[in-house]
C-alpha cells in the first residue's frame, strides 16, 4: 500500500485508494497531506494552552485553517507547496514556543509536538507513521476523520471569510480545540459523537460568518438570468469558490479588452449586485468541475484556479500551460499567483497579458440559466411562494444541494429532477445543480421549478429558508414541512453542509451515489437510527416515497 485515502466519494472501490487517487493525487503527495494534518494538530497544541491564558496566535490560526484547505479534494496537487507549508510550521512552532516560555507553560513532552523532519525524504517516513490507518480501532478511526473532513470543509469557507476581512475567534478556537480531541484516546464513542454534532454546530456558525462577509462586501444574491454564449474578444475563465478573487480579477480586467466568463462553482458571483457594473464580465462556460478538461479546450483563453475543483489535464491536453492558480490551489506545472502583501490586491498582471494573446473561446451552447435565489431573494418572494404552497400549486420542495463529480450514478440526480412532478420545486446550491439546471423544467405561477441558492456554502441560505417557512407555518419541526433532502456528495465541504444540517435537526436525509467509505458499519447505525440518513435507491421508488411522505398539508 503506497497510500490510503478515502475522504472522498469517487474514492477507489469505494473502500480507499492505495495506490493513487482517483482525484489524480500522487502518493508523495498524499502522504504530505497526511503529515500536514498530523503538524496541524500538534500546533493546536500549542494555540490552545497559549490561548487559555489569554494569548491569541493569529498567525498560527490562519496556518491551521490554510494548511486545512490545501489538504480538500482537488485543492492541491503540488508537492513543492506542501514541503514548504511544513517548513513553514516548523518556523511558526518555534515562535510558539518562545510564547509557552514566557507564560511559564510546559507542553508535556510527545512526538505530536516535538517530531522536526529536515529533508523530504525524512518528511515521508513521518508521514508513512500518520497517517488515517494508524488509529487502529474502525469505530474511532471512522469518527475522528468525520471531524476532520467536517474541519477541512469548515477552513475552507472561514478562508473565504478572512479574505474579505471577517474572522471568528471562537471558530479558530473550535478548530484548534479539536483537532487536538482528535488525538485523545480517552474520549469516549459518545464524546466523539457529540464532537460530530458540534462540529455542525460550528459548521453553520461558519456558513453564517461567510454569508455576511460576502453580502456585505457584493450585496444580497438577487434573480439573474446568466448568458451561456461567448463573445469574439479573449477571455479568462475563472473557476473555484474565492469571490474576492472574482472582484479583483474583474477590476484589473477592466478596460483591457479581455472578457470574463465563470466556470463551475464560480458560478453564482453573477448574482451578487456588485459584479453587474462590469461589462466585460460575459456570463458561465462550461458545466461542473468534472467537464474541465472538455471545456477548457475549447475556451482557447486563460483559466483561474481560486480555489477547488482541479482535474489533472490530460497528457495531450491544448490548455494546460494557459492554467493559473492561486490562494491555497495549486497543480504541478500551473503558473502560481501570490499572496498580495497586506492591503494590497494579488497581481494579475501576467494572466491577463497572456490572456490577450489567446483566441477567443468557442461557444459550446446558447440561451442563459437563472439563479440568485439565496434567503434574502427567496423571503422577498415568499408571499408568492407560501400562497403557491397554500393552494396546493406547489406539493413538497427537494432540496438537492451538494455536489457534482464524474460517476455514470450520478445520472440519477438528473433523472430524477427530470421524474419530479410539475408541483414540486428544487431548492439546490454547490455544482450538483448542474445535473439539472439547464433543463427546460418550467415554472409554477411564476416560480422557477429550479431555485438556486448559490456555491455549497450557500446551503446556509437553504437552512434559513426551511427555519424561515417552519416558523410561518407555526410547526414544531423543520422535518414537519413538505421539504424533501436528497443530496448528492463529493468532498469535505459537502461534508460540513452535511453536519450542519444533522446540528440544525434535519432527519431522513437521503445521501449519494454511495454513503462515505469513512464511515464504519458502526458509525453508519448510529447516524442510520438517530438522524435516518439512507443512501439513494433507485429513482422510482426514491420518487415513490418522497412524494407520499405525510406534511403539514
Amino acid at each position: 500500500m503506497n497510500m490510503f485515502c478515502y475522504q472522498c466519494q469517487e474514492t477507489s472501490k469505494g473502500t480507499g485508494c492505495e495506490l493513487k487517487g482517483v482525484c489524480g493525487k500522487t502518493s508523495d503527495v498524499a502522504a504530505l497531506q497526511d503529515l500536514l494534518i498530523y503538524q496541524l494538530k500538534g500546533l493546536s497544541n500549542y494555540t490552545t494552552a497559549l490561548r487559555k491564558v489569554g494569548v491569541e496566535s493569529p498567525l498560527v490560526s490562519r496556518f491551521i485553517i490554510d494548511g486545512l484547505f490545501m489538504t480538500v479534494t482537488n485543492v492541491n496537487f503540488d508537492k513543492q507547496r506542501f514541503v514548504e507549508q511544513i517548513r513553514e510550521g516548523f518556523d511558526l512552532r518555534s515562535q510558539l514556543k518562545q510564547d509557552l516560555s514566557i507564560h511559564g507553560i510546559t507542553l508535556p513532552a510527545s512526538e505530536l509536538t516535538e517530531w522536526f523532519a529536515d529533508t523530504e525524504a525524512d518528511m515521508e517516513n513521518m508521514a508513512s507513521k500518520v497517517g488515517v490507518l494508524s488509529t487502529e480501532n474502525e469505530d474511532v478511526r471512522s469518527l475522528r476523520e468525520l471531524i476532520i473532513y467536517g474541519l477541512k470543509g469548515m477552513a475552507a469557507y472561514a478562508k473565504h471569510a478572512m479574505n474579505l476581512r471577517f474572522t471568528d475567534g471562537e471558530i479558530n478556537a473550535f478548530v484548534e480545540e479539536t483537532l487536538v480531541k482528535t488525538t485523545d484516546d480517552t474520549l469516549s464513542m459518545e464524546e466523539l459523537i457529540n464532537l460530530v454534532l458540534e462540529t455542525g454546530r460550528f459548521g453553520v456558525k461558519v456558513m453564517e460568518l461567510l454569508d455576511k462577509a460576502n453580502t456585505t462586501a457584493y450585496g444580497h444574491p438577487q434573480v439573474t438570468k446568466v448568458s451561456l454564449q461567448t463573445r469574439e474578444k479573449p477571455g479568462i475563465l475563472i473557476s473555484g469558490h474565492d469571490l474576492k478573487d472574482m472582484e479583483e480579477l474583474l477590476k484589473q480586467t477592466e478596460g483591457t479588452g479581455v472578457d470574463v466568463y465563470t466556470h463551475g462553482e464560480m458560478l453564482p458571483a453573477h448574482y451578487y449586485p456588485a459584479f453587474k457594473k462590469y461589462d466585460h464580465f460575459v456570463g458561465n462556460y462550461g458545466g461542473a468541475w468534472w467537464n474541465q478538461t472538455q471545456d477548457f479546450e475549447t475556451f482557447n483563453g486563460v483559466i483561474l484556479f481560486t480555489t477547488n475543483c482541479i482535474v489533472p489535464p490530460r497528457s495531450n491536453s491544448t490548455y494546460a500551460d494557459k492554467v493559473y492558480t492561486t490562494g491555497a490551489a495549486g497543480f504541478p506545472g500551473f503558473k502560481h499567483i501570490a499572496e498580495a502583501p497586506e492591503g494590497k490586491a494579488k497581481d494579475f498582471s501576467s494572466l491577463i497579458e497572456h490572456a490577450k494573446q489567446c483566441a477567443a473561446p468557442i461557444q459550446i451552447e446558447k440561451g442563459e440559466i437563472v439563479g440568485g435565489f439565496a434567503h434574502e431573494q427567496f423571503f422577498a418572494l415568499s408571499d408568492q411562494i407560501i400562497e403557491a404552497v397554500k393552494s396546493g400549486q406547489i406539493r413538497k420542495f427537494f432540496v438537492m444541494a451538494g455536489c457534482d463529480g464524474r460517476l455514470k450514478s450520478r445520472n440519477y440526480y438528473t433523472e430524477f429532477a427530470e421524474k419530479l412532478p410539475k408541483d414540486t420545486v428544487i431548492l439546490t446550491a454547490g455544482c450538483a445543480k448542474y445535473r439539472y439546471n439547464k433543463l427546460a423544467l418550467g415554472e409554477i405561477n411564476g416560480i422557477p421549478r429550479v431555485l438556486d441558492a448559490g456555491q455549497c456554502n450557500d446551503s446556509y441560505s437553504l437552512a434559513l429558508i426551511a427555519l424561515k417557512l417552519k416558523e410561518i407555518f407555526n410547526l414544531n419541526s423543520i422535518n414537519e414541512l413538505p421539504i424533501v433532502y436528497n443530496i448528492a456528495w463529493y468532498e469535505q465541504k459537502a461534508v460540513i453542509v452535511l453536519l450542519a444540517l444533522l446540528y440544525l435537526g434535519v432527519k431522513n436525509i437521503h445521501l449519494g451515489p454511495t454513503l462515505p467509505a469513512f464511515l464504519s458499519p458502526n458509525v453508519a447505525k448510529v447516524l442510520v437510527d438517530n438522524f435516518g440518513i439512507a443512501p439513494i435507491g433507485s429513482v422510482e421508488d426514491d420518487l415513490n416515497m418522497f412524494l407520499n411522505l405525510e406534511n403539514f398539508n
